[in-house]
Parts: C-alpha cells; sequence; structure tokens
C-alpha cells in the first residue's frame, strides 16, 4: 500500500511541472482526480506546529500574519532506518537539504520569487519532499490560514482570495480535510470548521484536529469534543500538544515534544481513556492508513481518467504529424514531400480518383454547347444582313463565281460571337480548378500541422491558376481569331454554285442577289460554323489543367 502513496506522489509532482494544478478548468484534469489531504486552519490555529509534529523536523516559516502564501505540497517518504535525513524540492530537483533551516529559507525564497517581497498570495503549490525514516508515506498539502481582517501591506481583497483558494481545493470530492482548530476558542467560530462544514455537510471527508488543548483555562476540557458530541464527523476527532512559543524559543527537539505530548494524555484524568488516539504520532499512522483506502477506492477512476488522457494526446500528436529536422535540407525535403501529396491530390481529382474533375467535363460537354446554342445567329444570317454583308464586299465589281470577299465578312462576323462563350468556359473552369485546389488543401493533413505553409501552397496554387486562366482565354481568342481569317481552299470549292445545287455559271449577275441564292450562302455557313465550333476547345483544357 505504501507503493500507492508513492504512485500518487509522483504522479503531483509530473502534474504540478506540466503546469496542472487542478484550478481555472471547466473539466477534471489529473490533479483533481487524485487524493489528497489538504491542511485547512485559521491564523494562529497551530496548522504548521502540527504539520512540523507530524514531521518532526522545524522546517516552515514562521512569523506573525499570513506566512503561507502559497500551497505547499509535502510529501513524506519513509526511508530504510538509520538512512539520513533529507529534503529536496521539485524546482531544485539535484539538490538535497540536510539542513531543515535551509528548507525554511527555501520556502521563503520560492515564495518570494512567485509573489514579490510583498504580502500577496498565488496559486502555484511548492512541492517538497522529505525522506526519513522517523515519517510515514504521507501527503499533505497545507494551504495558506484563513483571516478575517487584511493587514498593512495587503489588499483588502486578501480574506476572499484566501477562501476561495482554500476551497477550491477542499471542495473536491477527491479531498480529505484536515481542519485545524484550536481548543481555547469556541468550535463555533472555527474558521477550518466553518468552510468545511458548507463543502463537507456531512462530515465524510473531514478529519478534525484539535490544538492547543493544554492550554485551555482551568476547569474546563474538550473532551465532548474529542468525543464527537459537540460536532460529530465521520472520524473521530484527534487532539495533539504542540511545543509552545518558549520551546520553540529554547529549541525543544521533536523527540521530547513528542514524549511530553503522550505524557500529557496519559496523565491527565479527562483525557486517559482517549489517550490511545491522541497525540501527533496517531494522527500521522491514521492520515496515513486512510490516504492509503481512499486512494485504493480511486485506483479504477484515475486509471480510467489517465488512459482518456494518453489516447487524447496520442490523437492530437497524430495530428500535429512527425517532427521536422532541424536542419535546413531536411525542412526543404520536408516541405517538398508535403507539397508533392497535395500535388498528387489535386492529379487524382483530375483523374477520377476523387471526386470534382468531371465537372470540367461537364463545361465543355454540356455548359459551352448550351452557350452557343443560346447564340443569336438570325442576326447575322438575316437576308438583310447577308445581302448587305456580300453587296458590301463585292464593291463596285460584282464576283463572278462565288462571293469570296462577301464569305469572309459573313463568317468572321458569325464565328466573332463566339469569343464570349469562349471566354466563359475558360472561366468556369478555372472557377472549379480553385474550388478542386482548396479540396486538395483539406485532404492533405501534413499541411495542418504547418498553418503558415498552407496559406503559401494555396496561394502559390491559386496564383497559378490565375496565370493559366489568362493564358488559357489569350489561347482561345487567339484560335477563334484563326477561325475567322482563314477559309481553305476546300471551303471553296464546295460552295453552291454548282448546277445540282441550284448554281449557274451562267445566271444573271442580278439573279445572284436574290432570295434564294442568298439563303443558299446563310445555310452553309450556319453549317460550316457548326462544324467547328469546338474547335479552340483542345487548347483551352491543356492550357488549364497541364500546369495546375
Amino acid at each position: 500500500m505504501d507503493n500507492l502513496i508513492s504512485l500518487v506522489n509522483k504522479i503531483q509532482r509530473a502534474c504540478t511541472a506540466l503546469g496542472d494544478h487542478g484550478e481555472a478548468s471547466a473539466l477534471p484534469t489529473l490533479w483533481d482526480s487524485l487524493p489528497a489531504i489538504a491542511v485547512v486552519g485559521g491564523q494562529s490555529s497551530g496548522k504548521s506546529s502540527v504539520l512540523e509534529s507530524i514531521v518532526g523536523k522545524d522546517f516552515l516559516p514562521r512569523g506573525s500574519g499570513i506566512v503561507t502564501r502559497r500551497p505547499l505540497v509535502l510529501q513524506l517518504h519513509k526511508s530504510d532506518e538509520g538512512s539520513r535525513e533529507y529534503a529536496e524540492f521539485l524546482h531544485l530537483p539535484r539538490k538535497r537539504f540536510t539542513d531543515f533551516a535551509a528548507v525554511r529559507k527555501e520556502i521563503q525564497d520560492e515564495t518570494d520569487r512567485e509573489t514579490g517581497r510583498t504580502k500577496q498570495i498565488s496559486s502555484v503549490p511548492i512541492h517538497l519532499s522529505i525522506y526519513s525514516p522517523n515519517v510515514v508515506n504521507l501527503t499533505l498539502i497545507d494551504l495558506p490560514g484563513l483571516t478575517k481582517v487584511a493587514v498593512e501591506g495587503q489588499p483588502e481583497s486578501i480574506v476572499q482570495d484566501i477562501e476561495n483558494m482554500v476551497r477550491s481545493y477542499i471542495e473536491k470530492p477527491n479531498c480529505i480535510i484536515l481542519a485545524i482548530s484550536p481548543a481555547n476558542q469556541d468550535l463555533a467560530t472555527s474558521d477550518a470548521i466553518k468552510i468545511s462544514r458548507e463543502v463537507d455537510p456531512t462530515g465524510e471527508r473531514t478529519l478534525g484536529v484539535l490544538t492547543k488543548i493544554d492550554l485551555m483555562d482551568k476547569g474546563t476540557d474538550a473532551v465532548d469534543i474529542l468525543e464527537g458530541k459537540s460536532y460529530r464527523l465521520k472520524f473521530p476527532w484527534v487532539g495533539v500538544v504542540n511545543r509552545s512559543q518558549a520551546d520553540i524559543n529554547k529549541n525543544v527537539d521533536m523527540i521530547a515534544a513528542r514524549r511530553r505530548e503522550r505524557e500529557y494524555f496519559s496523565s491527565t484524568p479527562e483525557y486517559r481513556h482517549l489517550a490511545h488516539r491522541m497525540g501527533s504520532e496517531h494522527l500521522a499512522k491514521m492520515l496515513s492508513k486512510h490516504l492509503e483506502t481512499v486512494i485504493k477506492s480511486r485506483i479504477p477512476g484515475i486509471q480510467s481518467l489517465i488512459n482518456k488522457t494518453i489516447a487524447e494526446l496520442e490523437t492530437e500528436l497524430s495530428r500535429l504529424g512527425k517532427p521536422i529536422a532541424a536542419d535546413a535540407g531536411g525542412k526543404l525535403y520536408t516541405i517538398m514531400e508535403i507539397c508533392r501529396l497535395f500535388d498528387q491530390n489535386f492529379r487524382e481529382h483530375l483523374d477520377g480518383v476523387r471526386t470534382g474533375g468531371d465537372k470540367v467535363y461537364n463545361v465543355f460537354d454540356n455548359q459551352l454547347p448550351a452557350a452557343l446554342k443560346r447564340l443569336q445567329f438570325d442576326r447575322q444570317l438575316s437576308m438583310e444582313n447577308i445581302r448587305k454583308l456580300i453587296t458590301e464586299a463585292d464593291g463596285y465589281q460584282p464576283h463572278l463565281i462565288a462571293p469570296e470577299q462577301g464569305y469572309r465578312r459573313l463568317i468572321e462576323s458569325t464565328l466573332v460571337t463566339i469569343r464570349g462563350p469562349a471566354e466563359a468556359a475558360v472561366d468556369a473552369t478555372h472557377s472549379i480548378l480553385k474550388d478542386l485546389v482548396h479540396k486538395a488543401m483539406s485532404e492533405t493533413p501534413e499541411l495542418k500541422q504547418y498553418p503558415a505553409l498552407r496559406v503559401e501552397v494555396g496561394n502559390a496554387a491559386i496564383e497559378s491558376l490565375e496565370r493559366m486562366r489568362d493564358q488559357s482565354k489569350k489561347a482561345t481568342l487567339q484560335l477563334v481569331d484563326m477561325e475567322c481569317c482563314y477559309l481553305t481552299v476546300e471551303f471553296f470549292r464546295k460552295l453552291p454554285q454548282d448546277v445540282d445545287k441550284g448554281g449557274s455559271a451562267t445566271q444573271s449577275i442580278f439573279d445572284r442577289y436574290n432570295d434564294s441564292y442568298l439563303r443558299r450562302i446563310g445555310s452553309f455557313v450556319l453549317r460550316k460554323y457548326g462544324l467547328r465550333y469546338f474547335a479552340p476547345l483542345d487548347s483551352k483544357v491543356h492550357c488549364l489543367l497541364s500546369s495546375p
């Protein structure tokens, strides 16, 4: 069972090193789940003397006013008989203190390092471990003494601040409350009992300690309290007799003080029947045994919380990814590898391995043809426009065989209308590719580990798409213009001047401008245009998709 207390001590030290003090969190922490004994008492209640009596050493700061200004996590470790006593602080892991006067000074200095040389308080605990063959395995948390009035140099809020700190410890269900009350004061006015009753009204977590029994007025005793008649707790009250200030000034050692304490309870008629469960030695053994019992009952919950925390941390580490090398070459390799994974995801979207690439095909298979069909060719191929363009192209000398210049102007005026749908197809493809870039980034978990790299990769990809969009528009419009500027010889060979198609090389020049002739010209231009409207598309696809 002693190993259980030692294990909890190690976990508490780890929590402190990691900044888990069990406060300022809406979620349960590991510190909260660990059983601990919190020592609560008002100023001048004998709290420090009780702790020193349990340890058997003078090591706590003394003085007037608020002396304990930070929680002190006191971990006692029973060592082998004959071994040397020493103390260690968590903030000084490689230094052993064999002089306990130096321990007292280090507590004061460490408190000042956190709070300054003022009378402020801090909730950050000090961890002190004491190894001695004369102690039992035990962990106590010494809290600042409760006070009612702020003295000079203290803020007015100090009274409430101390109460809030004490409450934050003892209100937790895993905390055992060691309530220190002086016997020479009315128990009804005890600060420790008052605050303990508020957080533990049934008294199931409270252990009562009565100090200064030897200082009670003559004719009075504390038997009713020690027997649980005045104020009943689940566990019996324990009375102790500490060293007086005169004993402290004379440097009376703890061994002699404990002997005098035993003699007092065994020789005083009122307390003789209770002597077997009185004194600081009995208190230390009782606390150790009780702490072991509580730890044993809490082991399943502690283990469950630790396993849950480990799983959460492993998930977080997995999300963060592997650590990168410290050298420049290793960092560059990591960046290039992440960029390669992003590029692979992007290409999988285009190739159909992932969703999204089919939208690009839909632009050319449905959107662009539908836009071309919506073009109003009737205006360009109306009888009036055909006659106007043909006659204007002929000029003062009408064409003899075929209106070559008229065809050129008519086809150019018709094909130029494809520029709008062609540009819209480029923009639509560009928008789809931008969406695929964002999808590929979100599907590359390595980029989540490095937000700055994610931004840079996204900006580079978008800038590349913008540049390719401009180039694609330029190439697309150039191909449209090429269709307008060049008509092949084969085209003119198929013009409708043949006799079998209604044409006649010998017909009158004026008949060449009749409605039937002009209608055949418009029909041929429309047929020729319809067969070639896909000409610019391949170039546009390659420009946009070859270098995403």
